[in-house]
Order: structure tokens, then sequence, then C-alpha cells
């Protein structure tokens, strides 16, 4: 039986991966659940789970846990902050982590369940983009299993032949193509970009996300930070990724052959289906979601990406070729001018525009090692942050 430690558990994320986990109580059981804010959705989730130690963000937090759980007679270990994220994503009574927590918070516990040798199920995207040489020597070094659970990544991996060792060269691979959505935004007049609204960014036309990751979307920032983590994942030169718009969310992505070959995994748009694919790897088990109906779908269709639609997309793409520091640069940058558009301070347009001369004002540097790369985040987020400031 697995034990799993899922961060992020009130996310979108956590909530799905807890759905299969219920469908399956013969093979899985929670050691610890994690949040940062959302007491009363952990505390809930407690209650139905039992997990041994249940981690929130502040001391605040965990006093109103604590005391919610008292009230229901919930025996969870009450834990907060970041020492104790990393803890119990390291704890030798977890054999798997879901790492689910969006943006840089993530990295420090994810790094620690590579380290600790563990299954590691990664949806941050943020421990690759950042440190993805730290985090990828990390795994080879403790043993610990990388499986993908972004739905792209998660697709390329089920294309790839089983003995697979990150070099597309040895296994006749031309391209990754990551597939993409488009977000709601794909065929609105680029002239009016400048006047869209948080509600309408967050309006995903296929996916349930979080709001951050759901303007990611929207600039297709999130598909660019997807390009990043492919080159580590799978070992491939930026320019054996290619990014294709397929507004149906039906093929999550797919794998092109020197012989011609093209494999694509198809599923509907549910992120149970990757989650359930990684935690029963290298079998397969219900996840809950219905198989894809290709006649009623009829069509599928596909587009190049337009750069001056999504100038985000080409930044990630220059950031990973840039190299060093540059991709954790961009994304500091991001997550500050997200959080800044979405509490209305700067314009949907003026996302990329401030990425774009963080990346110019914050020098490159070479990777030298965990701190110097958060050196860099905060160097990078104190610019973005002074920006905001000018411009609101």
């Amino acid at each position: 039986m697995q034990s799993i430690t899922i961060l992020g558990a009130t996310g979108s994320i956590g909530m799905s991966t807890l759905d299969v986990v219920a469908r399956h109580p013969d093979r899985y059981r929670i050691h610890a659940l994690t949040a940062h804010s959302r007491v009363e959705e952990l505390a809930a989730q407690c209650a139905q789970f039992r997990p041994k130690v249940a981690v929130v963000g502040s001391a605040e937090a965990a006093d109103r846990l604590s005391a919610l759980l008292r009230g229901q007679h919930v025996p969870t270990e009450v834990a907060y902050g970041e020492h104790a994220l990393c803890e119990v994503a390291a704890a030798p009574d977890c054999s798997t982590v879901m790492a689910a927590i969006v943006g840089a918070a993530g990295l420090k516990p994810t790094l620690a369940a590579a380290h600790a040798g563990k299954k590691v199920l990664l949806a941050n995207k943020e421990a690759l983009v950042i440190s993805g040489a730290l985090f990828m020597e990390a795994i080879a070094a403790s043993g610990a299993t990388l499986l993908p659970i972004d739905s792209e990544h998660n697709a390329i991996f089920q294309c790839l032949p089983l003995d697979y060792r990150r070099m597309p060269g040895n296994h006749g691979i031309r391209k990754i193509l990551l597939t993409a959505s488009g977000g709601p935004f794909l065929d609105r007049d680029v002239s009016t970009l400048g006047d869209v609204t948080p509600e309408q960014a967050v309006a995903h036309p296929n996916w349930s996300m979080g709001r951050k990751i759901s303007v990611d979307s929207a600039t297709m920032m999130n598909k660019g930070l997807e390009v990043i983590e492919a080159h580590w994942l799978f070992g491939a030169a930026p320019e054996q990724i290619e990014v294709v718009i397929h507004p149906q969310s039906v093929i999550h992505s797919m794998v092109s052959y020197a012989d011609g070959s093209v494999l694509a995994q198809l599923g509907n748009p549910d992120m149970r289906t990757p989650i359930a694919h990684a935690l029963a790897y290298p079998e397969r088990i219900d996840s809950g979601v219905e198989p894809v109906d290709l006649a009623r779908i009829a069509q599928l269709h596909f587009r190049r990406p337009d750069y001056e639609r999504f100038p985000c997309l080409r930044l990630a793409f220059e950031a990973l070729q840039a190299g060093g520091s540059a991709a954790a640069v961009m994304n500091a940058a991001n997550e500050i001018a997200v959080e800044a558009f979405l509490d209305r301070k700067i314009g949907f347009r003026r996302i990329p525009e401030l990425i774009a001369t963080v990346l110019d004002r914050v020098p490159h540097e070479a990777v030298e090692g965990l701190d110097s790369l958060l050196a860099q985040d905060r160097r990078a987020r104190d610019c973005a942050r002074e920006l905001v400031q000018a411009s609101y």
C-alpha cells in the first residue's frame, strides 16, 4: 500500500488526487495533507482521510486547524511552515509525494522529496523551471522515481519507450509536440486584450484550475513553463520542442519519431487521468474519468501559436535558450505580474511587458546552487514589484 503526502491538498490537483485515492482504499492511504491557508477545507479532508500530519502556512492557521480537528475528534498532528512541509515530504512513513503547491513556494518541499528518494508525482512546474538541473541531479542521486502530472508531460511520458533515459537521439525521437488549448482569448481581437478583466482571464474553456494557473493559460506562459519542463524531463533541446494549439484539449501531447510515426495520448480534459496513471504506474486503475467519445467530438483542430497574441510563450523559449538563471528570473517576474493583474494593479497586456523588463534588468547568472537561484528569484521579484508600483 502506498502512503501518500499531498503538498497542496486543497488545490485542484490535490482534490483530484484525493478523489482518485478514495476510489482505491485498498491501494493508498494518506500520510500527510498540506495547505497554506484554506483551513476549513483542509479540516474536512483530514476528517475524511485521517492523515498522520497536516501542515499549514502559519501558526495562526495551525491554531485554527487544531481547534477544528479537536472539535471533530480527528487525531491528526498539526504543524506549520516551510520546515514542516519539507519534513512531511521526506518522512520515512511516506512513499509517494504529490507535489502540487503552485509557484516557487513548492520548490523546497519538492526538492526534499527528491533528495529523500520518494516516488515524486510532479505537478509543481516551478521545481523544474527554477531549478531544473539541480532537481534532476537530486532525482538521479537518490534513485527517486519522477512521474509527471501535467497532462501534457504525462501524455508525452506515455508515448515514450519504457526504457527512455532522457536521450531522444537514442530512441529515434524527432520532436516533442506540446498541445495547448489556446485559453479563453484564442480568437479574441488582439487589439482588445488590454481590456481583459481577471474574471475573463480565469474562465478557462476546458479545464477547471486555480486562478494563477488559469491566467498563465490565458497568456500561454503556462505553456512556456511546460516547454522548459519538457526540456528537463525528457532531455529535449529547445529546437526539438514544438507547441501546437489544439482547442479541444483531447490530444494532450504527442511524440514525433524519425520513421514518420507520431504517437499521441488522448483523453477527456480531466486531471484525474494523469494522476491515476502516475499513482498506479506501471499499472492502470480506474480514475473516474469517462473515455473519449470521438464520434461525438467529430473534429479535432490544430494551429500554430501566434507570438503577437502570446508573447509570454516567446519569452519562455528565449529564457530556455539563455540558460542559467533566466528561467528562474522569468518565473518570478511572472508570479508577481499575475498577482498584480488579479489584484487589478496592472492590465492583462502589461504582464508580458513587465516580465520582459525584469529579464532585461536582472542579469542572468550561472546556476551554482539552490541559494544562488533563490537569491536571483528574490531580485527578480523585487524588480517586478517596483515596476508594478511605478505603474499603479
